[in-house]
């Protein structure tokens, strides 16, 4: 199976790849905050974030994940505006293959009857 990917500027893959990183970190601060229910850190042993990290823990987390939900959103749309893949050889095409033949004079027909008769 020959699988091409698209060609991008590196600049674009560190942007896709910081992107991931932050969708994974930010899940994952999302779990450990104390919610309704006592969060996952309730899970393992129900001492929660704020024993093991202090009590402005919930503060910290909730500034945090505000601030990787704005950085998760603002690389989203840097990608959706700039991630434009590169002209590469193994997907042009010839154009003169694709193009219909017009032909700059027209096509020979039966000669025209000029005789002046109907």
């Amino acid at each position: 199976m020959n699988l091409l990917l698209a060609k991008v500027s590196p600049v674009m893959w560190f942007v896709a790849i910081l992107w991931v990183f932050v969708a994974l970190v930010l899940v994952l601060i999302v779990l450990i905050q104390k919610g309704k229910g006592g969060g996952l850190s309730g899970a393992f042993g129900g001492a929660g974030a704020g024993g093991l990290l202090g009590t402005k823990t919930g503060d910290f987390l909730t500034w945090v994940t505000i601030s990787l939900a704005a950085m998760f959103l603002l690389l989203a749309i840097i990608m959706a505006k700039f991630f434009r893949p590169i002209p590469s050889e193994d997907f042009q095409t010839d154009t003169q293959q694709n193009q219909p033949y017009r032909p700059e004079e027209p096509p020979p027909g039966p000669p025209a009857d000029n005789t002046g008769q109907e």
